[in-house]
Formats: C-alpha cells, structure tokens, sequence
C-alpha cells in the first residue's frame, strides 16, 4: 500500500515538472526567436528606469527638512510638514482654483475640439482639399511651445501686434491682452486648441476609418440623412475612443501645460494664471524650497490618480468601457 501510494505521488510531480519544462522550453523557444525585438526594447525600458522610475526616489524630499549639502538621506524626516505649509499658504488657494479652472475649461473647449475637426474632415469627399486642412492643423503640434508662445505674444503686441491692428483699424482700442488678468484663461486655452487639435483629431478619424461601412448602407435604407448617419453611426462607433482619451485628460487634470504659463504670464496676470506647477517652479527651482515643491508636485499626482480612478469607475458603469 505505502509503495502503491509513493508511485501516486511521484507521477503528479512528474507530470508538474513535464509541464514546466515545456513551459520553460518554450520561453527560451520565443527569446530566441524575437532576440531583436528584445533588443529594441532595451533603449526604451533603460529610459523609463533612468528618468522615469529612478526620479521617484526623490519623492522622500516631501516628507523631509531638505538640505542641499546633507542630500536626500542625510535630510531629517519631518512627516507631513511640508504638505501643511503648502496647504496653509496664501497661495494654494489661488493656484488650485486657477489649475482647476484652466484644466476645467481645457475640458469643456478643448477636448471637443478634435472630435468635432475629425467628424468634418470624415465628410470632406475632396481629397486635396482635406489632406490640406489635414496638414494645416497637424503641423503645429510639431512646433516648439517656445515658438508658440513667441507668436502669441507677437501677434497680441499692444503695438505692432496683428490683432490690435485689426481693432484699431475698427475703431477699437488697442489692448495688451497679456497683462489682463480676464484675459489669460481664454488666450492659454485658445493656444492649446491651435497647437494640438490637428494632431489629437489623427486619433479619431483613424477610429472613423474602422468603422463598418455595411453600418452606413443600414441607415441609408433606413432614411437616414448625413447628419443621422453621423449620431447614430460614427459616434456611438467611436465612443470607446473618446471615452480611453477622456479618462487620460482627467488624469491629467491638474497637470496643466505650465511651461507654457510661465512663457506667457506675467505678475499682473498671477491673479488667473498661477497654477500648481508654476508655484512649484518657482517655491522650487527658483526659490530652493525644494522640500515645498516636492510635496505641492507629489498632492499634484495623487489628485490625478484619484481622478483617473474615479473616472474609470463611473465609465464602466455608465459606458462598459474604460482603461481597465
């Protein structure tokens, strides 16, 4: 009986170890096969290593009495210190309300944006003239925001700048709209739509060429006009689409394009311009409150994994789709 049962649980073990063999056969079969893929791969994992996951080790600045001659381990720990001075501040409020407001209105114009250019574009029937307007609207993302900024500014110059020509050619009066606190919000985001909604609108329309069009020959005999085919075909078909790309912007909600801010704010404009990030360049690199600028980025970041989190809940539940 004792031999018997010995030979039962010696071929469980054995069949295991067959199946790990093969297993481990077979991974070696596909590492040899996709060597050079492997190979490519290695450049993009050392730089997310290298400047992705290696800077996270700084993060313990936020919770230390950082000194720049004791470095990050010799620094005492100081808890939650940090985060209290910034929250008590007489500039959180502002910059949580300008980044709050800014990311809201990025949102509401912004994001439509290229949703709305790809759906005409999807209607243009001529070629040359939709790959033009293609072009057009592309390009700019591929330029500098240095660049931008500089054209903002120039084409906003109170005195030789397009725009306040053109008023003053009206009768109007000229204004330098950089120095306007009212003005800020609608020129940042107005720049942003310019800069990006070529190159966003590329996403939809590639999600519009997927779209079957034995869908279309449907609502044709059904009686359905262009604009119908549009509402009950092309955009309930790109939906997922929209949704993933809506769950990545409220991720990065609070992460407001601050190296364009600070390229075109000014102390008159801190009123509705200062965000998060540009309090954190300045308390930070310009300051050398490295320990305040740490804790305002790392409540940054939290904010936003909340966000996306939160976000992906009420879209599967409302939707079935979301990034996981």
């Amino acid at each position: 009986m004792c031999v018997q049962s010995s030979i039962q649980t010696e071929q469980p073990r054995s069949e295991v170890r067959q199946v790990r063999m093969t297993r481990l056969q077979k991974i070696k079969r596909n590492l040899i096969r996709d060597k050079y893929l492997y190979l490519m791969l290695i450049p993009f994992i050392l730089w997310y290593i290298i400047f992705q996951y290696k800077p996270m080790y700084g993060l313990q600045i936020a919770f230390k009495d950082y000194s720049l001659f004791k470095g990050i381990a010799d620094s005492p720990w100081v808890g939650f210190e940090n985060f209290v001075r910034f929250f008590e501040s007489e500039y959180f409020l502002r910059t949580l309300k300008n980044t709050v407001l800014i990311s809201f209105y990025g949102l509401i114009f912004g994001f439509p944006a290229p949703i709305i250019l790809a759906l005409l574009l999807n209607e243009v029937k001529h070629m040359t003239f939709k790959k033009t307007v293609q072009t057009m609207t592309y390009l700019p993302h591929f330029i500098s925001i240095v660049v931008v900024a500089g054209i903002v500014t120039n084409f906003l110059a109170p005195t030789n700048g397009l725009v306040n020509i053109v008023i003053d050619k009206f009768g109007g009066e000229k204004t330098y709209f950089l120095t306007e606190p009212g003005y800020f919000r609608s020129i940042f985001i107005g720049m942003g739509i310019w800069k990006d909604v070529g190159f966003n609108a590329i996403i939809y329309l590639a999600a519009i060429a997927g779209i079957n069009p034995q869908l279309y020959e449907a609502a044709k005999m059904d009686g359905a006009n262009r604009w119908k085919q549009i509402w009950h075909v092309t955009i309930p078909c790109i939906i997922p689409t929209i949704v993933i790309l809506f769950i990545i912007n409220i991720g990065n909600f609070l992460e407001v394009g601050y190296e364009a801010i600070i390229l075109l704010y000014q102390p008159s404009t801190y009123e509705t311009a200062d965000v998060i990030n540009t309090y954190v360049y300045r308390a930070g690199l310009q300051g050398g409150q490295y320990e305040i600028g740490a804790a305002a980025g790392l409540f940054n970041s939290v904010v936003g994994l909340i966000l996306v989190v939160l976000a992906n809940k009420i879209s599967k539940k409302l939707t079935q789709n979301g990034l996981w």
